[in-house]
């Protein structure tokens, strides 16, 4: 059984930071693009980053650019996000995506599995 389990989300004042992690099992990750998508309240769910299954290659939304960094343990099946400098903007739940493929079958939602989510909650 494929799981992606998210962990490390929460309520922070602006200007804090954050990381979140995605644990993935159940199967081997090689191939598949790993990634973060949030959705806030009353809006779709958007992409926010994504990278290779080697880690070497990174895709990020206009809206983090500079402050979120993605990060990848192939050895652990595992993706980090560090979320700097948070505005009240990036309040939403924030899910794990895996994609077979590269960062741009991220972009474009071609999602084999999701995680469940974790609660990002930032107080301005």
């Amino acid at each position: 059984q494929v799981q992606l389990v998210e962990s490390g989300g929460g309520l922070v004042q602006a200007g804090n930071s954050l990381r979140l992690s995605c644990a993935a099992s159940g199967r081997t990750f090689d191939d598949y693009a790993m990634g973060w998508f949030r959705q806030a309240p009353g809006k779709e769910r958007e992409f926010v980053v994504g990278v290779s299954w080697s880690g070497i290659s990174t895709a990020y939304a206009d809206s983090v650019k500079g402050r979120f960094t993605i990060s990848r343990d192939t050895a652990k099946d595992t993706i980090y996000l560090q979320m700097n400098n948070l505005k009240a903007e990036d309040t939403a739940i924030y899910y794990c995506a895996a994609a077979y493929g590269p960062t741009e079958s991220l972009r474009q939602y071609r999602v084999s599995y999701w995680g469940r989510g974790t609660q990002v909650t930032v107080s301005s």
